[in-house]
């Protein structure tokens, strides 16, 4: 069992339990589990979830394993200290490395994030919940979850595009525009399992928003915010409009094996679940991610 404990503020506005929980972005289903079964308090009580709410009420909420699905059991691996970005009692944000799987594909992998992460909540009796995922060659921020119950609430942040993600990347050729979005659907490869590609089968909405840095000889740095969260969502976008990423060994003919990716997640904008206020985590640049390129 988990419980989450929340101190409303002075400056509560004046809403219901039930509206409370609706702001907190607490999933539908759970609601009525924690309502149905009592497992929502207020200042140690049960109450209707049509009760008013007062500043410094204590509201606690009571999780149970079956709430959630059976748990992702990632075996821990400590060989590798992942930096930690920022972290909280449900959630952290890690800054990957380039060459490093998100998560395992199979049962008793590890050697990627999420072993990593495991290992590290483990003194800490927690557990890592995957929350959303880097491609193995790009570096920066990464949500994980600590708790079963912030995963939901992450999750519906990141589809209300409540979390904003921004990237940095270098791509080939010389960008004629300051700024720029980049609006293509984009579906699957009807060849390679592992491609996407613009217009193909089952092709989704996808938007890339993008504005310049600089540019060095025929390379363009830029900024990335998404609005959309397409698998490859950069890499396809930029070689659809003649600008494939520097090193992108699957999407630029052009890209050298050494180089490598660039694309780096420079920051993640967070909605601090349960608490109303908002942080934005910055991950430092990697020695492989150039400033400028010659």
């Amino acid at each position: 069992m988990w419980e989450k404990e929340v101190v409303l503020p002075a400056n509560q506005a004046p809403v219901t339990l039930k509206e409370q929980l609706l702001l907190w972005h607490v999933p539908r289903r759970l609601r009525g589990r924690l309502r149905q079964q009592r497992r929502v308090l207020l200042n140690g009580h049960y109450q209707p979830t049509s009760t008013n709410l007062q500043p410094g009420d204590v509201i606690t909420m009571h999780f149970e394993q079956a709430d959630f699905a059976p748990e992702s059991a990632y075996v821990p691996d400590d060989r590798v200290v992942l930096p930690v970005l920022f972290e909280t009692a449900d959630f952290l944000v890690i800054n990957k490395p380039k060459g490093m799987k998100s998560h395992p594909n199979s049962p008793g992998e590890d050697g990627t994030v999420m072993n990593f992460v495991e290992a590290y909540l483990q003194p800490q009796g927690q557990h890592a919940y995957m929350v959303h995922r880097l491609d193995g060659e790009t570096t920066g921020a990464m949500l994980v979850g600590k708790k079963p119950y912030v995963v939901p609430i992450l999750n519906e942040l990141l589809r209300e595009k409540e979390i904003k993600r921004t990237y940095l990347a270098w791509v080939t050729g010389a960008l004629t525009s300051n700024a720029g979005t980049i609006d293509l659907p984009i579906g699957e490869d009807p060849v390679h399992d592992r491609l996407r590609q613009v217009n193909g089968p089952n092709a989704r909405l996808a938007l890339t928003h993008w504005q310049k840095i600089h540019q060095v000889y025929q390379n363009t740095l830029v900024r990335i915010e998404l609005e959309t969260g397409r698998t490859h969502q950069i890499r396809v976008h930029f070689a659809a409009i003649g600008h494939p990423l520097i090193g992108d060994a699957l999407y630029n003919p052009q890209a050298t094996p050494d180089i490598g990716l660039m694309l780096h997640a420079a920051s993640i904008r967070v909605p601090m679940p349960f608490e109303g206020t908002v942080r934005s985590i910055s991950a430092p640049l990697p020695r492989s991610f150039p400033r400028n390129l010659t």
